[in-house]
């Protein structure tokens, strides 16, 4: 159940993006429950216990990274929206950004992605792909601050 995002990993098409989609409001409910520390500790778990999930998962199914194991787009996107700053429009290129380094795979992503073949490796590659969208948006969030 958590591996495939309570479900949204099961639709057939872009199961990735409905992931994705799922994780937007979950973090809207959840994150207000924790002060900043305690969810850098919230997520460091959802990272382990995806990782034992993911890897239990993809060993039954028999593919490591199976399309409907979406916990990892989850668990990233949450990262992206805890630095993105408040407001839809900003989390809605967030999701964008998410979406975009998550499907191309910029090194190392890629490497990651290739070579590790495991629930760690599962989890991972969407971290870099949550840091290289972060750090896209800090810089618009930078651009736009400076423009307006």
């Amino acid at each position: 159940m958590l591996a495939c995002g309570f479900g949204s990993g099961l639709i057939p098409f872009a199961s990735g993006t409905w992931g994705t989609l799922a994780a937007w409001p979950l973090y809207l409910l959840i994150k207000p429950s924790f002060s900043d520390g305690a969810f850098a500790l919230f997520l460091l778990v959802a990272f382990a216990l995806g990782s034992a999930c993911c890897q239990r998962v993809g060993r039954v199914l028999g593919v490591a990274d199976h399309g409907a194991i979406v916990w990892d787009e989850i668990v990233a996107f949450w990262l992206v929206l805890w630095v993105t700053p408040v407001g839809f429009w900003w989390q809605l290129l967030a999701f964008f950004a998410f979406r975009f380094f998550d499907i191309f795979k910029p090194p190392p992503a890629r490497w990651v992605d290739v070579n590790m073949k495991h629930g760690f490796g599962v989890m991972l590659d969407d971290v870099i792909a949550a840091v290289f969208a972060a750090v896209s948006i800090a810089i618009a969030w930078r651009l736009y601050s400076a423009l307006f």
